[in-house]
């Protein structure tokens, strides 16, 4: 007779340690808000000595991206996915909307109060870009680690 053991999973099925990278999140605006503590308690677990301006780097990185999507990546009823990936050297944020078109800078206005995102990130990342998904695209960025 086969006996089993009950006190230990196989190991592809023990639970992920930390938060998980990954955030599905409702095409609306409140959904930014969430994005941000996501990141804030996925850097605090995944890159525990990273200082706080850096991770303050990543949240507005973030927002400025899901922002975006939201606005301009969703329709009633969507939703996004937000990827993080961290490690020594970066991270990496990218967020997945259902829409294909581009984003496309604009040009500077001190008359508008929105129309900045693409600019933060050029400013503050080391590289973004678009990526196209089975369903939509992907918008991508790395910020560099101290």
């Amino acid at each position: 007779m086969i006996e089993r053991r009950r006190d230990t999973a196989p190991a592809c099925c023990e639970p992920p340690i930390g938060p998980p990278p990954i955030l599905i999140l409702e095409g609306e605006p409140q959904s930014a808000s969430a994005a941000r503590a996501f990141v804030r308690e996925f850097m605090a677990f995944h890159v525990p000595d990273a200082p706080e301006d850096y991770v303050e780097t990543v949240v507005l990185v973030t927002c400025e991206v899901v922002t975006n999507s939201i606005r301009y990546g969703t329709e009633p009823g969507d939703s996004i996915r937000l990827t993080l990936d961290a490690d020594h050297a970066r991270t990496r944020v990218e967020v997945q909307d259902p829409v294909r078109r581009k984003p496309q800078p604009r040009p500077e206005s001190d008359a508008r109060d929105r129309g900045r995102g693409l600019i933060i990130l050029d400013a503050l990342c080391i590289d973004w870009g678009v990526t196209p998904a089975p369903f939509g695209k992907s918008v991508w960025a790395e910020v560099k680690a101290p």
